[in-house]
């Protein structure tokens, strides 16, 4: 097998940066990178992608406890927000995960990255996002929790590119959206990696897998981010909101195009 250990950090570090800075996992990043280099070290063609889905969603856990906490150096997390959403987030997430182990991921990532387009090509011609509505109560927040959690598991994201253009919407100032939302990446990860550990417990997988997580990965990557994400999270404070909105769809895009041209 091919040897590319080094890529781990460097995607790792990238990965971070973005995390703490814009509030997204990383995930549209992680897994078409992870997939090319675990195809590249000869890992069963059948599951490449479904390692690289579970391995990029476990190192979510390290790079949303990273980034939340530069936020909330900040204040700028709302957590009666993330207290109604988690357990939806979590019910959706485990459906998500489960479903996205049973079918055609390729399809599903082609759905997912075409409501990417969508999101990030509205937040760009709309010049300031007007506030139509405020949060709703707690079973709305439990059923858009519920939304974000499966589509975040299928695609390994965060749910930045839901949660980020729907709190801004609500009335919430958009730095507090993003620290919102890398707070929200860490129950999707928690449930997601849980799921995906599950379903590839029993399958033949290479040596340090525990189920679809690859631990050489998981660990570059996770201690890279670690590293990065807490100095994307003082830039993400510094920079002026206009600015950080258009990085916000410039980044959506660029990583949305990545996955198709990866998947496909």
């Amino acid at each position: 097998m091919t040897e590319l250990w080094w890529a781990y950090p460097l995607v790792g570090a990238v990965v971070g940066f973005l995390a703490g800075m814009l509030g997204v996992g990383g995930g549209l990043m992680i897994v078409p990178t992870l997939g090319f280099i675990f195809a590249a070290k000869g890992f069963p063609p059948q599951y490449v992608l479904h390692m690289a889905l579970g391995t990029g969603i476990a190192v979510m856990l390290f790079t949303s406890a990273a980034s939340t906490y530069g936020h909330q150096q900040h204040g700028a997390v709302r957590w009666d927000v993330l207290r109604h959403a988690v357990p939806g987030i979590i019910l959706g997430t485990l459906a998500g995960s489960l479903l996205a182990s049973h079918l055609n991921t390729r399809w599903l990532t082609l759905a997912f990255t075409g409501f990417v387009y969508f999101v990030a090509i509205r937040t760009l011609i709309t010049p300031k996002p007007v506030a139509t509505r405020t949060l709703p109560g707690r079973r709305g927040l439990f059923v858009a929790g519920a939304v974000v959690g499966a589509l975040s598991s299928i695609a390994a994201i965060g749910g930045a590119a839901l949660t980020v253009p729907y709190m801004v919407r609500c009335n919430v100032d958009m730095r507090h959206a993003i620290g919102t939302s890398a707070a929200i990446g860490f129950p999707i990860a928690l449930a997601a990696t849980s799921a995906y550990i599950a379903t590839g417990w029993s399958a033949p997988l290479p040596q340090y897998s525990v189920g679809f997580v690859y631990l050489p990965a998981l660990a570059g990557v996770a201690l890279a981010t670690m590293l990065t994400a807490p100095l994307g999270a003082r830039v993400s404070h510094r920079t002026p909101t206009a600015r950080l909105r258009k990085i916000f769809v410039a980044v959506l895009l660029v990583l949305a195009t990545r996955t198709l041209i990866a998947f496909f």
